[in-house]
């Protein structure tokens, strides 16, 4: 609100680093830390400085996947502690079965935990039925879940104290981590659709490992681009460029940028873990890189060419 206000009566926004600032401030006299003093350096630096990020209004469709993927972190934030506070109670009924399935990943074991919970419960029901009732709800795999739950089941004969208390704690994080799935479910399909709304969508998707969702999230990140002068600007804003650290006769000391978007480079860094499942450059051993590496450069070297100035492909 405060952005669009100043942006609305003509004032120019920039966006001054917090690690800007702090560094600014040590050259004010005195050691203390007012807000009065924290305005002064703001504003000092931010008028002596003209290379800072000018702040824009984003449009209507990158606003809304502002919301969108913000919204949809929250949601994977409250799934990761939904998880935990599940195979948390389910440590108090029976540790086996806790340890039998991969809550995180799989939906048929969360279906189960909605109506079986204790090892009586399961042993009483038996394989068969177990897996009749898992099977009635679509849940893929039944035959395997029912199983491995039985197994987890017969291994503990002792009923643990609050078991009956627990077991409808678990019953009912089972079926609030269902409902859950179903919201963030829908959230990805609003995502989707407003995402390629986006004229830009077609060339980000082409990119490797990134698909909707990621890409939704670089949109709501860099908006329409315009505050990056090039590439490169962009790359360093990511974290994916080196900065020099030379010092007297050490040049060529490259390091990782201190000042960077971690968002956006989340971003990369699981777009780069998805194109490494599919085959392709992303999945190349590092062995046969550096291999391919030595022998372009000594073929450069033998016609002449320098080998700094040689990329492997």
């Amino acid at each position: 609100m405060l952005l669009a206000l100043l942006i609305a009566n003509g004032q120019s926004v920039v966006y001054v680093p917090g690690r800007t600032v702090n560094r600014m401030s040590g050259a004010y006299r005195g050691e203390g830390k007012t807000d009065a003093k924290d305005a002064l350096v703001i504003a000092d630096t931010a008028r002596m400085r003209r290379d800072f990020t000018l702040l824009n209004l984003p449009n209507e469709s990158v606003a809304d996947l502002q919301l969108l993927t913000a919204h949809r972190a929250d949601l994977i934030a409250d799934r990761v502690r939904l998880i935990n506070r599940l195979r948390d109670a389910l440590v108090g009924i029976c540790p086996a079965l806790e340890r039998a399935f991969d809550y995180s990943a799989a939906k048929g074991p969360v279906v189960m935990l909605t109506e079986y919970q204790t090892p009586a419960a399961l042993q009483r029901a038996g394989v068969r039925q177990l897996a009749d009732w898992l099977a009635r709800r679509a849940v893929r795999g039944a035959d395997e879940v029912a199983a491995r739950a039985l197994e987890a089941a017969q291994s503990q004969v002792t009923a643990l104290p609050g078991e009956k208390r627990a077991a409808k704690l678990v019953s009912d994080l089972a079926h609030q981590l269902l409902m859950l799935d179903e919201w963030i479910k829908d959230t990805d399909r609003e995502i989707r659709e407003a995402f390629r709304l986006d004229e830009r969508a077609e060339v980000i998707e082409s990119l490797p490992g990134m698909g909707p969702v990621l890409g939704a999230e670089f949109l709501a990140i860099v908006g329409d681009l315009s505050s990056y002068a090039d590439a490169g600007r962009l790359a360093a804003h990511a974290g994916l460029a080196p900065v020099p650290r030379d010092s007297g006769r050490r040049t060529g000391n490259h390091h990782r940028p201190k000042r960077y978007h971690r968002r956006m480079r989340h971003v990369f860094y699981m777009a780069a873990q998805t194109a490494m499942m599919r085959p392709g450059p992303s999945r190349w051993c590092p062995a046969k890189w550096c291999s391919r590496s030595r022998v372009v450069k000594a073929r450069a070297s033998a016609r002449g060419v320098h080998p700094q100035s040689v990329n492997a492909p």
